[in-house]
């Protein structure tokens, strides 16, 4: 997780290609992750979408929810600290 929440840290172009693969299959997917107030969370989900925005790397889930790829910490039993 991100300790300054307004400034983003890019993540592991590795981890983002996994990311990608994940929205192409659109399969359900664990994510784990951190919320606004570093509480961590876990969703059961389809990401749907991967992109940039205003600096920063999303991933959006068929949830709804947008998620900035510096909040999470595990994919599919994929740590984001392992890449």
């Amino acid at each position: 997780m991100t300790t300054n929440p307004s400034k983003y840290e890019p993540i592991s172009c590795e981890f983002h290609d996994l990311l990608e693969v994940h929205a192409t299959k659109r399969k359900p997917t664990q994510i784990h992750f951190f919320d606004s107030d570093g509480t961590a969370q876990t969703r059961h989900a389809t990401i749907t979408d991967v992109f940039a925005r205003q600096g920063a790397d999303y991933l959006s889930l068929s949830t709804g929810e947008t998620l900035r790829l510096d909040q999470l910490i595990e994919v599919d039993d994929a740590k984001l600290a392992n890449y």
